[in-house]
Formats: C-alpha cells, structure tokens, sequence
C-alpha cells in the first residue's frame, strides 16, 4: 500500500512538472509572439517615419524662394530631420519625430500666409502627401502602443512576471509618447 502511495505521489509530481513545463512553454511562446508584435509595429512607425523624412527635402526647397525672411522655420525643420536620421534607439527616434511634427506644424502655419506659396500645384501635393503620411504615422503609433500594452499586461501579470525575466524578456516595453510641444497647439509667430 505504501508503494502505491508513493507511485501516485510520484506521479503526481511528474504531472505537476509536466504542467509546469508546458505553462512555460506556452507563455514563452507567447512572449515571442507578443515581442514580435511590437517590433512590427515599431518597423511600421520607421516606415511612415522615413517616408516622411524623404519628402521633406522637396517641401524645404519649394518653400525657400517664398519665405526668404523665415529662415528659422526651415533651419529649425532641418535640424529635426537630421536629428532623426542619428537616433538609433526607439525612444530617440521617438524624440525626434516629436521635434520634427513641432517643426512641420510651425512650418505649415506660417506657410499660411503666403498665398502665391499655397497656389502652387508642387507644395500643395507635398503638403498633401506630409498631411497623409502624418495620419499613418499617427495610426502607427497607436498600433505600436497597443502592441506595447498587450506585451506589457501579458509579462506583467502574474505568474507570467516570475517568468518572463527568466526566460529573458524584459518585464515592460517602452510606449511612444508624444512630448512637450508636439502636445501643443502652434501658433505661427510673426516678428
């Protein structure tokens, strides 16, 4: 009788690890998924990111003959675009996209009034086709976002927390935050 016992205890370890092993699994599994997730939505963002950073250069020059005297509004859209061609990390890419939006509104607000500026057939298309990739990087960073927070809640929770970090993903990912004065209205300052 004391051997059946300890058979069914035995089994019932062996059964317990069994569980154990296969939660793990599963939930590495899922991790990958979930990482995998979020880098695809970072790489989306970086896709609508670069396209806007390559119609910049066309915008710059057929706005320069018109707004001679607004130099600072294009050497500030210059600076952003080159800040964001050196970030490496997400979080600096981050930053930058978030000088280079301030510096695009200002632009367009001031671009506002130049009419003859407006009329042309080559500004309005590149306004257009900046107007259209802002909208996908906004939707972008809401799909990243959303990629982040199931990944967050799922390492996280617990038990997963207990093994997440052992299985060498980090507890919590970082969200794309617009910052400072990407958050506020620009008004166009005329001195």
């Amino acid at each position: 009788m004391v051997t059946a016992f300890l058979s069914l205890m035995e089994i019932g370890a062996i059964v317990l690890v069994l569980i154990i092993v296969a939660y793990i699994v599963f939930l590495f599994n899922k991790l990958i998924r979930l990482k995998n997730n979020v880098n695809n939505a970072w790489a989306q963002i970086d896709v609508q990111l670069r396209r806007r950073y390559d119609l910049i250069p066309n915008l710059i020059e057929v706005v320069k003959g018109y707004m001679k005297h607004e130099k600072g509004t294009l050497k500030e859209v210059i600076e952003a675009r080159t800040a964001f061609m050196r970030a490496q990390t997400p979080g600096q890419k981050a930053a930058a996209d978030n000088m280079l939006s301030g510096a695009l509104k200002t632009l367009f607000a001031v671009a506002e009034q130049y009419p003859q500026l407006r009329a042309i057939e080559s500004f309005q298309t590149l306004r257009e086709d900046l107007n259209d990739t802002e909208n996908r990087v906004s939707f972008t960073r809401q799909f990243y976002n959303d990629a982040v927070l199931i990944y967050n809640v799922t390492a996280q929770s617990f038990p997963n927390t207990l093994f997440a970090r052992v299985l060498g993903f980090p507890p919590e990912m970082e969200f794309f935050k617009a910052e400072g004065e990407t958050r506020e209205t620009v008004r166009a300052k005329f001195d």
